[in-house]
C-alpha cells in the first residue's frame, strides 16, 4: 500500500489547481519547506507570500486579501495556526466569516521528536467551537486532494488539519468529497468504527482483526469535522447500536465529542473513543508515540470488545 503524507498532497494540490484558479494567493509563515506549500510557490512565485514566523500577522493579512476578492490559504504548523493566531481567526477570520483557508500541518502525535509543545491535540476542538468556521480532517492524499479542490470553491471559513507522517492511502481517488459528509470504507452491522486523519487506517486495521473472530465492523472515514454527517452517525447508531471513534486528538472536544453529541440527542447508544486522554504529548518516534499513548487498531479492537 503506498504512503504520502497528507502535508505533500496538500502541496500538490495547490499546485495542481493554481492554474485554474488565478484568484488563490498561498501565505505561510516561514515554514514553506515543511507545510509543502513551497510546491505553489514555486510555480506562482507571484501568488505566495512569506509571513515570517508571525502567525498572527499571517492569518490577519490572510483577512486582508479575503476582503479583496482573493482565496488566501494560510499555512502554518497547527500548534501555531490554532494557538497562537486563535483571536486572529475567531475575531477577523470567523466574525465577519471572510473566505481564508487555514491549512494547518504537523498536527497531533506523530510530529515524533518536536515533543509536547509542538504537538497539537486540540485544534480540532478549539476550532469547531468557533462560529462560521468549517472543520475539515483528511485521512490520506486523495481525501487532501478532494478537500484542496472542494476548499478552493467553498466560500467562508475553512480548518484543514494535516500531519507530517506519511501514511497508507486508503480512500478512492473519485469518491464524492463534501462538506458535512463522511465515507464508508467497509460494510458491517455488529458495531461502527467511526475515524478520522490517521486513525481510519488503523480502523480498518481494527476491523480487519475483529472479523478473524466473527464481528463484523462498519468503518466510516470522519474526514468533515464541522459539519458532521449526522445522518450516518444516527444511521449507525440505528443499524449497529454501538460505536468505537478514533482520532489523533485529546478525546475532550474531539470527533469522539462531536459524535457522542449527535448519538446523545438523536439516538442513544453507547460510544467509546480512542484518543488522547486529556494529556500533553512527549519526544519521541512517532510510532512509539502512538503505541503508548493507546492510538493503536489493538486498542480500537479492545473498546469494540467492551461493548459488545
Amino acid at each position: 500500500m503506498s504512503k504520502i503524507a497528507t502535508r505533500e498532497a496538500y502541496g500538490k494540490a495547490l499546485a495542481e489547481i493554481g492554474g485554474s484558479y488565478d484568484n488563490i494567493v498561498v501565505l505561510d509563515a516561514d515554514l514553506s519547506g515543511s507545510t509543502k506549500t513551497s510546491v505553489f510557490a514555486k510555480e506562482y512565485p507571484n501568488r505566495f507570500f512569506n509571513m515570517g514566523i508571525a502567525e498572527q500577522n499571517l492569518i490577519g493579512a490572510a483577512c486582508g486579501f479575503a476582503a479583496s476578492g482573493k482565496v488566501p490559504f494560510a499555512s502554518t504548523f497547527a500548534m501555531f495556526a490554532a494557538g497562537r493566531a486563535f483571536e486572529i481567526i475567531r475575531n477577523s477570520v470567523c466574525y465577519p466569516k471572510l473566505n481564508v483557508k487555514i491549512c494547518a500541518t504537523h498536527a497531533g502525535l506523530t510530529v515524533g521528536e518536536d515533543g509536547g509543545s509542538h504537538q497539537c491535540l486540540e485544534d480540532i476542538s478549539i476550532m469547531r467551537t468557533l462560529p462560521n468556521m468549517t472543520v475539515m480532517v483528511p485521512a490520506d492524499a486523495n481525501d487532501t486532494k478532494k478537500i484542496i479542490e472542494m476548499a478552493a470553491d467553498y466560500v467562508g471559513p475553512m480548518y484543514v488539519r494535516l500531519g507530517r507522517a506519511a501514511v497508507p492511502v486508503v480512500m478512492p481517488e473519485d469518491f464524492e468529497c463534501k462538506i458535512g459528509g463522511s465515507y464508508e470504507l467497509r460494510e458491517g452491522n455488529d458495531v461502527t468504527i467511526m475515524a478520522c486523519g490517521i486513525m481510519v487506517d488503523k480502523a480498518l486495521e481494527a476491523a480487519d482483526k475483529l472479523k478473524e473472530e466473527g464481528i463484523n465492523a462498519r468503518v466510516l472515514n470522519m474526514y468533515s469535522i464541522k459539519p458532521i454527517d449526522e445522518e450516518a452517525i444516527i444511521k449507525a447508531a440505528k443499524e449497529t447500536g454501538k460505536i468505537v471513534t478514533a482520532e489523533e486528538h485529546n478525546v475532550i472536544g474531539g470527533l469522539g465529542a462531536a459524535v457522542a453529541e449527535v448519538v446523545s440527542e438523536n439516538h442513544p447508544v453507547p460510544v467509546k473513543r480512542v484518543g488522547t486522554l486529556d494529556t500533553f504529548g512527549e519526544s519521541g518516534k512517532p510510532d512509539a508515540l502512538l503505541e503508548k499513548y493507546k492510538l493503536t487498531s489493538d486498542e480500537i479492537v479492545k473498546k469494540v470488545k467492551e461493548l459488545m
